[in-house]
């Protein structure tokens, strides 16, 4: 038996199921042009749903984020580009921002911080993401997983790897010099170093195409959970603002500095259910990739950029510390269903015969 999920809408992404007064609001709108939709009572929708005890697990909060997102990005191609710099929008997403970047601060010890230099801030950086022991998602993966954790697994991670690198492709123009060198160079290889084939984010959709899943983006966006939204949300957020682009950085350094062993054991467990290279070229090719990743990003380019501005130390290490933290939780999220039977989505899956 397999499992494969059956999307709450078609794979032309027409309709976003809302979680919320707001996301509701928003939905609404964003199938319109701005000339016709109407926006009435969105500052108040706003306000009610930052009355939220826990913005990063608020299903309302984050769905509103990821769709205001994508505006930006144009990831979901129904919404008229026209929304991208509408003021509305723009003043009701810096509301949900300032309130989801607070509550990650709170949440984020950043601790004693290194010298601005490239040797202490990589050492620092290294230090901070060593491997730990005790459960992981990546080891379970490997060992334990069925058919149908693998696709939901797959699910999960579609929301950012089938975009892979867009997030923090926004911060090249806020960098110069060394870090800005260090940032395109990783970039190249995430978009293939020229070949479109070779692009992770095409990569990833082959995995999914090859596990009998929809690589069309946003197929399966009605039943990823709110951390998983929150997670995208949080790289976004720190990319598209040239105030962040510390926390961008280190984000970034983290990500890469963290990838190559779990992607190895991500790797195993599909090959365990019997999955040839087209679905594992993805897990494989970032085995090799990151290890060289991790030595750019540590030091040319999250070294570089303590170095050139010493102001960004701190957020250079948030950055880190929070993306760490938030992939802790959406992989204790995972964790948690999988281990009490329970599914990791909002869904469920429709057995079938394959």
């Amino acid at each position: 038996m397999t499992g494969v999920l059956i999307p709450a809408h078609d794979t032309a992404v027409s309709r976003v199921e809302p979680r919320g007064p707001l996301s509701e609001l928003l939905s609404e709108a964003l199938v319109q042009t701005p000339q016709e939709a109407t926006l009435g009572g969105l500052p108040e929708a706003v306000g009610d749903a930052l009355a939220s005890s826990d913005l990063i697990h608020d299903d309302d909060v984050q769905l509103s984020l990821f769709l205001l997102y994508s505006v930006a990005y144009g990831s979901l191609p129904q919404t008229d580009p026209e929304w991208e710099w509408q003021p509305d929008l723009l003043a009701a997403r810096d509301r949900l921002e300032r309130a989801f970047e607070q509550q990650l601060r709170a949440m984020v010890d950043v601790g004693e911080l290194p010298e601005p230099t490239q040797d202490a801030v990589a050492s620092h950086l290294f230090a901070l993401t060593a491997p730990t022991p005790g459960p992981s998602l990546s080891r379970f993966v490997a060992k334990k997983a069925t058919r149908e954790q693998l696709d939901e697994f797959l699910i999960n991670r579609s929301i950012y790897t089938l975009r892979e690198a867009d997030p923090h492709s926004w911060a090249i123009p806020r960098l110069t010099g060394r870090p800005k060198a260090a940032l395109v160079e990783i970039q190249s290889d995430e978009y293939g170093a020229g070949d479109p084939v070779r692009m992770h984010s095409a990569i990833f959709a082959q995995t999914m195409r090859g596990a009998g899943l929809d690589d069309t983006y946003g197929a399966y966006l009605d039943l990823v959970p709110a951390i998983t939204l929150a997670v995208h949300n949080m790289m976004s957020m720190f990319g598209i603002h040239r105030r962040l682009r510390g926390a961008i950085v280190g984000h970034l350094a983290a990500f890469e500095m963290t990838s190559s062993l779990p992607n190895r054991s991500y790797g195993d467990g599909f090959r365990r259910h019997g999955f040839g290279p087209d679905v594992t070229w993805y897990f494989d090719e970032h085995v090799e990739a990151d290890a060289v990743h991790e030595q750019i990003a540590a030091r040319d380019l999250a070294g570089s950029l303590a170095e050139d501005e010493p102001e960004l130390l701190y957020d250079i290490v948030f950055g880190a510390a929070a993306g760490l933290a938030m992939d802790d939780l959406a992989g204790a999220h995972v964790l948690d269903a999988w281990s009490n039977g329970r599914s990791a989505l909002r869904g469920s899956y429709a057995p079938t015969t394959g």
